[in-house]
């Protein structure tokens, strides 16, 4: 493993294997404890698309405000944010496995009790958005707890193996879950989407329960400011974290198109309401196929990632500019397909590069720090596209922020060597 300094990291506590002249395709999934943590996920992720859908539908059906519909990511955000440093000192000081346990049991209460306000009708805008606070703060501990026990149910040969599945779960929700929940609020009310996530918690918590995992003793025995500043400080001093996370947050903030995809179908695709579907899905049919194929691959293998990830982040970039010159559909959903591939690259090698380059007693706080560019990369992106378009026009916007994460992707390639020269050490 390759850091800025040429030391060794600590071992993690994970199997360790030696790379084999042929691997099998999904490997990761040949390790008990993260198939079990995998198969959970995959149904509590779907349950969590489907209440994200269900929470937007009824909040227009109880405003048919847009303006207070927009403010429900507002209420997602700004927790994860607050309590993101928190969130990783806390996965960084005891045992990952109970943190999430915790978690996930109040995550599910939370969903049951939009379930019960809703049925018993004392539902409000207020109680969804005080809820949505409280979960989102929740997150805030879940993730990077998440994020930091994965690297310790797989051999590190197998971790970009099972980053790509992981990817792949969350990509599959994001276009299942939607639909299904807007069938089920048709069948039952969307009181019966709320329940349906309650007991999706069900599953994730028993594969918590069941794996053997358990944790190594670790030096930050407490929560505190000075454990969160030691996260900060370890991620401000290595150049290839900084260089991924700007990578993250430039792309997103930049190069993000969604916002503007009701302009792009109605005036100028002209394709109407069947078109803004399609243009919905593109992306994430990009993103799905091309997790299926990373984990099949196991990037592992890729002998120079850090020259792969900045390829794949720059042909997002262009591929972006291509789309905010289309005038023609195929060309357009083409564009997205391939900006949804390129991030799906993207997020896989550069999730797979900061695990590997922290030590597992830090994994939890760095996370929490690349949980803040994740998620305030495409908030401010789509005040940035608003903004810009309004002023220049979508196709403006569009074109403009493809250009401009195109150049930010050629400094940091430039100015970054070792981000350029990382390579996975063979063990």
């Amino acid at each position: 493993m390759q850091t800025d300094n040429n030391k060794k990291l600590p071992p993690v506590n994970a199997p360790q294997t030696s790379p084999a002249p042929r691997q099998k395709p999904f490997r990761a999934l040949q390790n008990r404890d993260f198939r079990l943590l995998w198969m959970g996920q995959a149904i509590s992720q779907l349950g969590t698309q489907m209440r994200i859908a269900g929470i937007g539908w009824q909040i227009y059906l109880l405003t048919h405000d847009p303006l207070q519909l927009g403010a429900i990511g507002l209420c997602r955000v700004i927790p994860l944010v607050a309590f993101s440093l928190i969130g990783g000192s806390t996965a960084d000081v005891g045992d990952r496995r109970k943190v999430l346990l915790v978690a996930e049991s109040i995550l599910m209460f939370f969903s049951a009790a939009l379930a019960v306000v809703t049925l018993t009708g004392a539902v409000n805008v207020w109680w969804i958005y005080a809820i949505t606070i409280l979960s989102s703060a929740t997150n805030a501990f879940e993730r990077p707890s998440f994020s930091a026990l994965v690297p310790a149910l797989v051999p590190r040969d197998q971790l970009s193996s099972a980053i790509s599945l992981n990817t792949l779960n969350f990509q599959v929700a994001t276009v299942i879950g939607p639909g299904l929940g807007g069938i089920i609020i048709a069948l039952v009310g969307v009181q019966g989407v709320y329940w349906i996530d309650a007991a999706s918690y069900v599953a994730v918590i028993l594969s918590l329960v069941f794996i053997h995992y358990r944790p190594v003793n670790r030096p930050t025995t407490k929560v505190s400011l000075a454990a969160a500043i030691e996260g900060l400080q370890f991620v401000w001093g290595n150049k290839i974290l900084i260089s991924t996370m700007l990578l993250d947050f430039i792309a997103t903030f930049f190069a993000s198109s969604r916002t503007l995809l009701p302009i792009f179908a109605t005036d100028v695709l002209h394709s109407g309401e069947i078109g803004f579907g399609l243009l919905s899905a593109a992306d994430s049919v990009g993103a799905v196929i091309t997790s299926l194929v990373m984990a099949w691959l196991n990037p592992s293998r890729f002998k120079h990632p850090g020259v792969v990830l900045l390829v794949a982040v720059f042909f997002f970039s262009l591929f972006t500019i291509l789309f905010g010159f289309s005038t023609v559909l195929p060309l357009s959903l083409f564009c997205l397909f391939m900006t949804g591939a390129c991030d799906t690259v993207s997020v896989v090698l550069r999730q797979t590069v900061s695990q590997l380059v922290t030590p597992d007693e830090l994994r939890g706080r760095m996370q929490s720090v690349n949980m803040i560019f994740f998620a305030g990369g495409p908030q401010l992106g789509e005040l940035e596209a608003g903004i810009v378009a309004r002023l220049g026009g979508a196709g403006f916007s569009v074109v403009t922020g493809g250009i401009a994460c195109a150049l930010v992707v050629v400094a940091i390639a430039t100015l970054s060597p070792t981000l350029r020269k990382y390579h996975f050490e063979k063990e």
